[in-house]
């Protein structure tokens, strides 16, 4: 039997969830090796195998944390190949395998739409294919505009127009993917004053973070509101940018109200407004940063911790364990002190499979968390509180860190590594990668209770 049908009978034996796994474990090797490229490197530059793997995984999982120096290591081929691997892992690797197939006129088969359905967090099969050919269309769109714009903004800052555009569309790259990563070696704080600057890059970055479906939905009602053809939005978009809105608004209450006799003390109203938003909507996800982070309260910082704890939205270029988990898990809550036994919102009754499962979500997340940050603070030399923020940007591949990242330890690095893989893929998918294909329950034992709480 040739080596070919050994491989392919041995895929069809893998459930859909591991053969996801496999494809972003195949994707983190393979940019591995491209990093590795010695021409791809500045001159004199070095770039150990740990470290371009940690570079590769944060690219891939589009987290931003970074043990070297982007601008000082690779030249522009290599940042080129950066960008790559940023709208890999900013789109997820089935919907540019699925783009690039239909490209080439390849019929994409039952295996491909369940592969697509569980990379992109849908419930269904239908539709798939026109939703991933969709997402790739308006992702590059928004990141061309992007790019253009925040050019022009930058001729200002840099001697040549190519300079300029180059940053430019770095920039717009870094913040749809959400990945945080810069060339400039000081994230955004050069723009700290330019407030149209923030604001794309927000317009950017909530693009990349509030859910592929959600823009897709957005897009359908537009053109179909000339038509006035009737359109009715999702419960998971409602749901998604409902919570989107609400966690970035007293996000940035928060940030200014636990820093207003600190950071903010000598800011005015309108400086202080564009600190406190800008880094509530990058501490869901970007990693992008206007100020030093180490300038705010450790309070501030374990808040920030939270925010990129919950992350951005599902089917998003987001890590974490998602809004839509905290909002149903919040909701669960509050409708059970109220002693209802179901959870109802914009007229549309949650299944309990979801209620369950966010739950789930929640307390592996926590629990994942917790153990790495113990593990952490026994191998690193770091405080408590970088050890907190560095695993929690690491989970919600935000990118953020208050300076942990460079001085991490072999042994620190990987485990980085590991939860940056885990906040990209999803710790759903990896739960389910454990049970494999599975089969049906066909015992069942009489049911009794036990007391909790």
């Amino acid at each position: 039997m040739s080596t070919i049908k050994k491989i392919q009978m041995k895929s069809k034996e893998l459930s859909a969830f591991q053969l996801i796994v496999i494809f972003y474990l195949s994707a983190l090797i393979v940019s591995t090796l491209l990093l590795k490229i010695p021409f791809a490197l500045r001159p004199n530059a070095e770039l150990s195998f740990i470290d371009a793997m940690f570079t590769s995984a944060s690219a891939v999982s589009v987290t931003g944390l970074s043990v070297i120096s982007i601008k000082d290591t690779f030249n522009n081929f290599g940042i080129f190949l950066l960008c790559l691997i940023l709208q890999l892992g900013g789109l997820g690797v089935m919907s540019l395998s699925t783009f690039l197939w239909v490209m080439l006129g390849k019929k994409v088969g039952l295996k491909e739409r369940q592969l697509i359905m569980i990379d992109q967090n849908q419930s269904n099969l239908s539709g798939l294919v026109h939703l991933a050919k969709r997402i790739f269309v308006i992702f590059i769109s928004i990141e061309i505009i992007g790019g253009i714009i925040l050019g022009l903004c930058f001729l200002k800052y840099y001697s040549s127009a190519y300079t300029a555009f180059k940053h430019g569309f770095f920039a717009a790259i870094s913040a749809v993917t959400n990945a945080g990563f810069d060339i400039t070696g000081e994230s955004l704080i050069p723009f700290h004053n330019n407030y149209f600057v923030q604001t794309i890059v927000m317009l950017l970055i909530i693009f990349g973070a509030i859910g592929f479906p959600v823009i897709v939905e957005v897009y359908e009602f537009l053109t179909t509101y000339k038509s006035k053809k009737k359109f009715r939005f999702t419960l998971f978009t409602k749901l998604t940018t409902l919570t989107f809105i609400i966690i970035t608004l007293l996000g940035a209450v928060f940030i200014y109200l636990l820093d207003s006799r600190h950071f903010f003390i000598d800011k005015d109203w309108f400086d202080s407004v564009f600190y406190s938003l800008f880094h509530s909507v990058t501490s869901k996800s970007a990693g992008l940063a206007t100020t030093d982070i180490n300038e705010f309260t450790p309070s501030n910082q374990l808040f920030m911790s939270i925010l990129m704890f919950i992350g951005g939205s599902p089917s998003s270029a987001s890590g974490g364990i998602r809004t839509t988990t905290f909002a149903i898990v919040i909701l669960a809550i509050v409708f059970y002190a109220q002693g209802k036994g179901a959870i109802k919102i914009f007229k549309r009754e949650l299944k309990s499979d979801d209620v369950l499962k966010s739950f789930i979500v929640l307390t592996t997340g926590a629990f994942l968390c917790l153990i790495s940050i113990l593990i952490l603070s026994i191998t690193e030399n770091g405080t408590m509180i970088e050890v907190i923020f560095e695993v929690t940007s690491a989970f919600g591949t935000n990118g953020l860190s208050l300076g942990l990242t460079p001085n991490l330890s072999t042994f620190g690095k990987v485990l980085i590594i590991i939860l940056m893989f885990i906040g990209r893929v999803g710790i759903v998918t990896c739960l389910l990668m454990l049970r494999g294909k599975g089969s049906s329950e066909k015992i069942h034992y009489p049911k009794e209770k036990v007391i909790i709480g």
